[in-house]
């Protein structure tokens, strides 16, 4: 899991400060200032990097002496980066003017990262029933990570599963990563929206650097279409641009990262923007699974039930479920039958129970139709 440690909060209120008239207002000695973005999304605008801490001090002071600062207001640039905020984090005294004597701190950090623990998977290919064509395919996967410096300019570096919600994506990464002993770093792609302009693009670096100082690892981005969204819908995401041209940065390889699979997944293939799906190798598709999957993965998840069963069909439980997933049949059939049977302080999980909870998923009658049992 990427930690993302956030220090610059939204506010609802960022009106400019102005001058101080008052000669009776003391002057600050000092000054402590954290970067905050600017108010409102554009891809024209870039993000000021302090490389002289003095050079930015005295071009501070210039800029805002007269300025009355108080903790928690923000100070607009007016000059190199018109606009670009930044918080007042602590001043002393506490509402004072800021002078050409006042020190001016700034806590260069806007989106840091905490150590990333490495994750070890302990999901095996066993735990995951059926997809034994994306289980092949990731035999190249498994190769390229087992030896990594036998691939060169042929690794797989990109590979995109694609398929319903459920149906092992995730599972089948974790998998790999246990298989070949390689740490996997799973991230949630609405984790990479940052909340000021640039904010998202440092974060998808970052999550890069701290892949490839662990390499050979498996960075896996869930929900991918979250940030890959097609950049033709960008009235609707304003910072869709900057994040999915960092992340074609990241995929193309420009900078140069040997050892780290990207695996990107998602059930949405139609919303990802064409850039960001060329660049993958390899598309992997997950399918819903077939009757004798659905029996398998009904029966290797009653067996761990902490109460008894009694008279289960689970082969007429299997037909009745065409269009389920994995993940539905155990968390919406299994797991709510079982959770009635203990709130009702009974022995036994039973066939009815199973159909009754499998009879509220659809809210259809369990004799209906099998046809129509689709998510």
């Amino acid at each position: 899991m990427m930690y993302i440690v956030r220090t610059a909060q939204k506010t609802t209120a960022k009106s400019k400060r102005k001058p101080s008239s008052d000669p009776g207002e003391c002057t600050a000695d000092f000054l402590v200032l954290e970067p905050a973005g600017y108010p409102m999304a554009s891809m024209l605008d870039e993000y000021p990097e302090i490389t002289d801490p003095g050079v930015f001090e005295h071009y501070a002071r210039e800029q805002w002496r007269g300025f009355t600062a108080r903790k928690g207001d923000y100070l607009f640039d007016r000059r190199m980066f018109p606009d670009f905020a930044y918080k007042v984090t602590d001043v002393e005294p506490p509402e004072s003017v800021i002078g050409q004597n006042t020190h001016i701190i700034v806590s260069e950090v806007l989106v840091t990262t905490t150590p990333v623990v490495e994750f070890r998977s302990d999901v095996t290919f066993d735990d995951v029933v059926g997809q034994q064509s994306a289980r092949k395919k990731c035999k190249l996967i498994e190769r390229f990570l087992e030896a990594p410096e036998k691939f060169g300019k042929w690794a797989p570096r990109n590979v995109l599963f694609f398929g319903p919600s459920g149906t092992g994506k995730t599972m089948l990464a974790k998998a790999l990563a246990n298989k070949t002993h390689v740490p996997i770093i799973p991230v949630k792609a609405t984790e990479l929206i940052g909340e000021f302009v640039g904010e998202g693009s440092r974060q998808i670096h970052q999550l890069y650097d701290r892949a490839q100082e662990m390499a050979p690892c498996i960075v896996f981005i869930d929900e991918l279409d979250a940030i890959a969204l097609d950049r033709r819908h960008q009235e609707l995401r304003g910072d869709v641009a900057e994040i999915v041209n960092s992340l074609l940065t990241e995929m193309d390889g420009i900078v140069e990262r040997p050892g780290v699979c990207t695996i990107g997944a998602t059930n949405r293939t139609d919303a990802i923007d064409p850039a960001v799906r060329s660049r993958f190798e390899e598309e992997i598709e997950f399918t819903l699974p077939d009757e004798k999957e659905r029996l398998a993965i009904l029966r290797s998840n009653v067996r761990t039930f902490p109460i008894p069963v009694k008279d289960l069909d689970l082969p007429a439980l299997a037909k009745m479920t065409e269009g389920l997933s994995g993940r539905d049949l155990v968390a919406k059939v299994l797991k709510t039958a079982l959770h009635n049977v203990i709130i009702d302080e009974r022995e036994h999980v039973t066939q009815d129970d199973l159909c009754s909870s499998l009879k509220k998923l659809k809210n259809i009658p369990v004799s209906g139709n099998a046809d129509r049992m689709y998510i």
